[in-house]
């Protein structure tokens, strides 16, 4: 078996907490060195770790109390030997000179004083005996958007530099997208995340065949926007496609050709936490995109001039998004993601808008508080901690039953040491799926798949709708890579299967569903690893399955690893909070080193059908189709499709780098093509390979759009 590897990530330096400890030694920074730290740190971290240093969910904070906590006992050259080996995430790419600059900033911001003696990176001096804790004022730039009324309506298009409606023209011959084209989408169609209502991210096209996939070609590629995490899911009608870029930028081109026809950046062009723009969505003569700064912007979907532009929540509290909405009888459905600081009035949910105007019609809180439904399964955590319930990953909806059903991801901090909770406190509606009235936002039911949730291996993921016989099913899987098959109309447990090594849990009832954590999770202590598989990795993460109704089998990509954690200690005050955790990482018992791992099942009886292993993860929703074939991506930087029966390999091409987001296949000009994007960034299913499979190493740009076709004949 391979040698294990670990590493450690920034949040995750094990120290003895010395509360009270004040400065004993002299100025180890200048002020010119602090100031240069301030603008290498704007261009290199702010985006995830943002420009106050208040840290965002598994980038964490960077100055006051929870950073003391962690760093006091350590040096400053164990702070940027870290920052040299680690960051910016990805692939470290800074001159030393940077991270010493940076670090000196990091320690100006803790209170540490100024004077004339310069810090190098050989200097190892605790931190705890420069650094006060008290956090020193740091002036962002101010957020676009701000000061915008949250969900009341239309406003004009953000402040702040972008190039605005940079390409002006116009798609020939729209036909608006009615909700019938949504309840039953054309063929040739992709009009919505994971192509149908019901989430299935398979396609009834069946030109491209088993028997002739190995004659892919490029067909044509696009360049993309180089800066976040490009992991997005274009959108086609009627032969146009709409492209949503990271920096808020929309585009429509010609699908045959790739030929642009709009384009409009609707800013801020910063990019805040990953940045990403997992889907988009059409209605009527509309294309909406959630920005980074948590607005919700309609476009013309003829020509690209903005129709109107609310804000969802105030980015200056750090709330932000990185998935879309879905469109279900004339409402936009949106999520929320930024969740983990405490905050008294303000907390996630999810919303709906009307396509028209823009106006809120509804949210529901994926956070309970005191006097509501569920505000008593927190324990004694005062309200203003209670934090998370983040909703990254669009949801699904049955139109039959009016429902549409989210996940809903973990409680923060991680651990329930940090929160001041226990894992018998289930903090609803954390680790959750909930189903929600599409009328009126009014919870149907919840099933909380891991109440008390401990480790951040959440279930925020795809709800999969499938009929078998009779019974109604949504089927989703989370981090901890179990499968989980539940009644959509009522939310009763119908079963479950463990898709990939875990010993988190040591038990499911098997009549309940409810998991049994291990007992040293149950008596996690403060500063004490546990060991437990899977990673935050996740079994299971944002990288979609796909359900083949002619084999009647999920097909879901997985990952193997696992980690040691840690809890942090955190202060319980306004602005506080974060994922609060330190983590390594290391191969998963019986992988042989395969961090990847496809698995076929049957959805009638949730047996194994085939699966495929391999060294690289899989960085790509699955994407299966009627010509047999399932499409499937990965850091490595191939791009494959695979026999849907079997799993074996028929056709490959290794792109510019790794291959990442959410394959689709349309139709233009009476033709079929394949769809898909490579990119990097995108929080632990790139960090994790990168610490254990180090051999692997994409270049570190390259967010194209590529398409292929069969030859033409």
């Amino acid at each position: 078996m391979r040698a294990l590897t670990f590493a450690v990530f920034l949040a995750g330096v094990a120290v003895l907490t010395l509360s009270g400890q004040t400065p004993t030694a002299a100025p180890i920074i200048t002020a010119a060195q602090a100031a240069a730290g301030q603008a290498s740190y704007k261009q290199n971290c702010a985006s995830c770790h943002l420009p106050d240093l208040a840290g965002q969910n598994e980038a964490p904070q960077l100055a006051g109390g929870n950073f003391m906590n962690t760093w006091r006992g350590r040096t400053t050259r164990d702070l940027i030997e870290y920052m040299q080996a680690t960051m910016p995430p990805g692939q470290p790419s800074l001159a030393e000179a940077d991270y010493v600059n940076i670090a000196a900033f990091i320690l100006r911001s803790n209170g540490a004083a100024m004077g004339q003696q310069t810090l190098l990176a050989t200097t190892a001096v605790p931190i705890g005996s420069v650094a006060t804790g008290q956090r020193a004022a740091v002036t962002p730039p101010p957020a676009a958007g701000q000061g915008a009324p949250v969900g009341e309506g239309p406003r004009p298009a953000a402040a702040g530099a972008s190039r605005g409606h940079s390409v002006q023209g116009e798609v020939k011959n729209y036909v608006p997208v009615t909700d019938a084209m949504l309840r039953n989408p054309p063929p040739g169609d992709w009009l919505m995340a994971r192509r149908n209502y019901q989430a299935w991210s398979y396609s009834p096209l069946d030109e491209i065949t088993r028997g002739n996939v190995r004659e892919l070609r490029l067909a044509w590629s696009w360049a993309m926007n180089e800066a976040g995490s490009n992991q997005p899911m274009p959108l086609v009608h009627n032969g146009v496609m709409y492209l949503g870029n990271t920096g808020h930028i929309m585009q429509a081109l010609d699908a045959a050709t790739g030929d642009l026809i709009w384009e409009n950046q609707v800013g801020p062009n910063s990019i805040r936490g990953f940045g990403a723009v997992r889907n988009t969505a059409i209605y009527g003569n509309h294309v909406f995109m959630a920005t980074n700064d948590s607005r919700l912007v309609a476009f013309d979907a003829r020509n690209g001039k903005v129709v109107w532009d609310v804000a969802i929540n105030d980015p200056k509290l750090g709330f932000t998004n990185s998935s879309g909405p879905i469109v279900a009888r004339g409402k936009v459905i949106q999520g929320l993601h930024g969740c983990d600081r405490f905050r008294q009035q303000a907390r996630c949910f999810i919303s709906a808008y009307d396509a028209e105007t823009g106006k809120q019609l509804w949210k529901f809180h994926t956070i309970a508080r005191s006097g509501e439904p569920g505000g008593d399964t927190w324990g004694t955590v005062p309200d203003v901690a209670r934090a998370g319930g983040d909703t990254w990953i669009a949801g699904s909806y049955d139109p039959d039953l009016d429902l549409t059903y989210w996940g809903v991801a973990q409680a923060k901090p991680w651990m329930p040491v940090s929160r001041g909770n226990k894992t018998s406190d289930a903090a609803l509606y954390t680790a959750s799926t909930v189903a929600l009235r599409a009328s009126d936002g009014s919870l149907a039911w919840y099933f909380q798949h891991t109440p008390g949730e401990s480790l951040d291996l959440d279930e925020v993921y795809e709800k999969v709708l499938v009929d078998i016989g009779p019974e109604q099913v949504v089927f989703t899987a989370g981090k901890v890579g179990v499968l989980w098959k539940i009644e959509r109309k009522t939310g009763r447990f119908l079963g479950h299967k463990e898709m990939v090594y875990q010993n988190a849990f040591e038990k499911i009832d098997p009549e309940r569903g409810v998991p049994t954590y291990r007992e040293d999770i149950v008596n996690q202590k403060m500063d004490e690893w546990l060991t437990v598989c899977p990673s935050t990795e996740g079994g299971h993460n944002w990288q979609a399955m796909t359900y083949h109704p002619p084999t009647r089998q999920l097909i879901v990509p997985l990952s193997q690893s696992c980690m040691e954690i840690v809890p942090r200690k955190v202060e319980f005050v306004e602005g506080s909070g974060g994922t609060s955790a330190g983590r390594k990482f290391f191969e998963m018992p019986g992988s042989n080193g395969n961090i990847g791992k496809l698995l076929a099942l049957d959805v009638t009886t949730m047996k194994e059908m085939w699966s495929k292993e391999q060294r690289a993860p899989f960085l790509t929703a699955a994407l299966s189709t009627a010509g047999g074939v399932v499409f499937i991506g990965d850091l490595d930087r191939y791009f494959r499709a695979l026999d849907v029966r079997t799993g074996e390999v028929l056709w490959q091409v290794r792109l510019e780098t790794a291959v990442q987001g959410f394959p689709v296949t349309f139709t233009a000009n009476g033709r079929q093509y394949v769809a898909v994007t490579t990119g990097n960034g995108g929080g632990s299913p790139r960090q994790v390979p990168r610490t254990i499979a180090p051999e692997i190493t994409p270049p570190t740009s390259g967010h194209t759009l590529y398409v292929f076709e069969l030859p033409r004949r």
